[in-house]
């Protein structure tokens, strides 16, 4: 139906206006309870400066639970990302989970003045400042870093105190291999030791092989510099590894001849050089972000079940997806191509008839390794089988989400 001429006329007035609004990065939306859909205000400097998400969005990292809650200290060491928010596969660098800071305060390092020394069993020392690394070859690929303490519990309130301490991005900088070739590593030497420039110098002991593979030294992520509490202006990506091993704030690489224990091998007591270079891996994990704890589903009908997979094992190659709490088992569709090291999204379309359901997802990686389930983990840790007992390692069994029959959705791990 053509419209009407008054109607043109306000239409092409308001698109105008629209237009220009646009054109000066200066238009939002407002809520559908008021009168007007559109209104428009002046840019300012948040929005020209650097840019401002619109004011509708409202997930924010969290700091809560154990281990999240501050130490003995009244520091806060843990925060976590709202992974229940997430699209696609990259965290927003503002959202990005924090890990463990050894020490009160987040270094605040003058870029120009920052050294990266490498050293030790190799045939010449040498230091890279800020300038001197961006003058390599740089990689960018897309890695995911998760802590230890990210698991299903019984005890988590939400998704994200349970999964929120892992995220991906989009890393810049240079391969540690190309730094290491250039000092000349001797043929003795077969670990490296990575410091940070923390309070308290803690290590990293890292398995040559794995620093020779894939390690890269970071100045980059998703597109800018990376972040203050991510390692600003240099850290480093072990991809796959634990959390704690992707030292930020890199300012020391040295070459040993053997396995050392360091700040980092709290976990790791009495192992062999073998056990450890293999027990860093992060194994396959998935988990539903929609829907999930805390959210509701407000009536019967279609959805899309939703959620994030990774391993430190490479590339994910299958996801499954069970609505009967894992009697049956459903193969989900990637969202994109799966990236080695890197969280993978995946959906499958499910009608909800009502009922209460249980919702369940497991992955698979591209060396044939499957999640396990609670009783696998507790099997071989050794443990009893009630979930409420934490096991001692990494904890990347199964979480299942209970629908009710109201839609309210619930943690149900067990």
């Amino acid at each position: 139906m053509a419209l009407k001429r008054s109607d043109r006329r306000r239409f092409l007035k308001s698109s105008a206006v629209l237009a220009g609004g646009l054109a000066a990065g200066a238009a939002r939306t407002v809520s559908a309870q008021t009168s007007d859909a559109i209104v428009y205000i002046k840019g300012t400097d948040e929005i020209v400066a650097y840019g401002k998400r619109s004011r509708f969005e409202t997930a924010v990292r969290e700091s809560h639970g154990r281990p999240h809650s501050p130490d003995t200290f009244g520091l806060i060491k843990h925060v976590s990302t709202p992974i229940q928010e997430s699209v696609g596969v990259i965290t927003p660098s503002a959202l990005h989970y924090i890990g463990t800071t050894r020490g009160h305060y987040i270094p605040d390092i003058y870029p120009e003045a920052h050294k990266l020394m490498i050293h030790g069993m190799v045939d010449h020392p040498l230091t890279f400042s800020l300038q001197d690394l961006k003058r390599f070859p740089s990689v960018t690929r897309l890695h995911f870093i998760e802590c230890a303490a990210n698991r299903p519990s019984v005890e988590a309130k939400s998704i994200q105190e349970s999964h929120g301490m892992t995220s991906c991005a989009e890393w810049t900088g240079v391969l540690l291999s190309t730094l290491l070739k250039e000092a000349g590593v001797k043929g003795g030497a077969s670990w490296v030791i990575a410091e940070g420039n923390e309070e308290v110098k803690g290590t990293s002991s890292i398995p040559m092989e794995k620093a020779m593979e894939d390690c890269l030294v970071c100045y980059g992520m998703n597109g800018e510099a990376v972040r203050p509490e991510q390692g600003y202006p240099v850290r480093l990506l072990v991809p796959g590894f634990e959390g704690i091993f992707n030292v930020k704030w890199l300012r020391r690489i040295e070459a040993v001849d053997k396995y050392y224990m360091t700040y980092n091998d709290y976990g790791h007591l009495r192992q062999s050089e073998t056990d450890a270079a293999l027990g860093y891996l992060v194994g396959p994990k998935s988990v539903i972000t929609y829907p999930c704890s805390n959210m509701t589903l407000p009536d019967k009908g279609h959805y899309e079940i939703s959620g994030l997979a990774w391993s430190g094992n490479g590339a994910i190659t299958r996801v499954e997806v069970s609505t009967d709490g894992g009697r049956r088992w459903q193969d989900a569709e990637f969202r994109g191509t799966p990236q080695r090291m890197a969280h993978t999204r995946f959906a499958i379309p499910w009608r909800w008839d009502g009922s209460e359901s249980m919702l369940m997802s497991r992955c698979t990686d591209e060396l044939g390794k499957v999640q396990p389930s609670r009783a696998q983990v507790a099997k071989f840790f050794g443990v009893p089988l009630d979930p409420s007992y934490r096991v001692p390692g990494r904890d990347n069994s199964i979480q299942t989400w209970r629908v009710a029959s109201d839609g309210s959705v619930h943690n149900a791990y067990s």
